[in-house]
């Protein structure tokens, strides 16, 4: 079942990413990245394991702030952006019903001290009817499968209707069937020329459906279509750089680094 939103968000312009560095503890976790997500854009983020690839995401999502360098969304808004965290962080024994984590997603839409309206209702139902979860709106999120509890924070990113969709690791241990369902609804986003960035570690699917790829190893080794970013000797020199990165190493500064600063 497709999802009709009935909310209308405009087209995102570029996001432009300048001299970008991201520091923990002093210590640079992600090291001066340079370059643009094209409006309508499908791009995969990969790496090996520590390269920066959540750390990246966070700070497109606002959560982490820029050591130094900046990203720019030209005349988006925040409410233009929904972001997909790793399953981790989801709090499973807080007693909230699935229906009302869809109606999370219609946050832009309530006002102060409004209620939920019954068109917001029918239209959560509709999201969770959309990824397969009819009858699912009064169950508990405890009581879900990894599955099930992915498919309903894709009905909440459906609620949302944002022009640029984060997404961490969306397809992370899940079986087949639920991730092959969840891709049809990033490549339907797509379709409707919306921004989507993912963190992914199936190359296979990469390569299939994601025409851009950014191969990062805590700096970018290749950004652009996914053919040639994922080519032999650039995915070894991601390997080689990751596993020769000093945790330690003092921190660098490039010349000309700009302020960090959110557009």
């Amino acid at each position: 079942m497709m999802f009709k939103n009935s909310v209308m968000r405009p087209s995102p312009e570029v996001i432009e990413i300048n001299n970008l560095t991201l520091a923990y503890q002093g210590h640079p976790a992600v090291h001066h990245v340079t370059g643009r997500f094209l409006p309508g854009s499908l791009t995969a983020i990969v790496g090996p394991n520590g390269a920066g690839k959540s750390t990246l995401l966070g700070a497109l999502s606002g959560q982490l702030q820029a050591a130094e360098g900046s990203i720019h969304f030209g005349q988006a808004s925040k409410g233009m952006l929904a972001y997909l965290p790793q399953q981790s962080s989801i709090d499973r024994e807080f007693p909230v019903h699935v229906l009302d984590v869809v109606l999370l997603g219609a946050w832009h839409e309530i006002k102060s001290f409004s209620r939920v309206t019954e068109r917001m209702r029918a239209r959560a139902t509709e999201a969770l009817a959309a990824v397969g979860l009819v009858g699912f709106e009064r169950r508990f999120i405890g009581e879900l499968s990894v599955g099930q509890l992915q498919r309903v924070l894709f009905a909440r990113l459906l609620m949302q209707d944002a022009a640029i969709i984060l997404l961490d690791e969306p397809f992370n241990a899940l079986d087949t069937r639920t991730a092959d369902d969840l891709l049809q609804v990033v490549l339907t986003w797509h379709r409707e020329a919306r921004t989507v960035i993912a963190v992914l570690h199936d190359m296979n699917m990469v390569r299939a459906h994601f025409p851009q790829t950014l191969l990062l190893a805590r700096e970018v080794i290749a950004w652009g279509e996914s053919t040639q970013a994922l080519a032999p000797e650039n995915l070894l020199r991601a390997r080689q750089t990751s596993e020769y990165w000093d945790e330690r190493a003092p921190w660098c500064a490039r010349p000309n680094g700009a302020k960090a600063v959110r557009g």
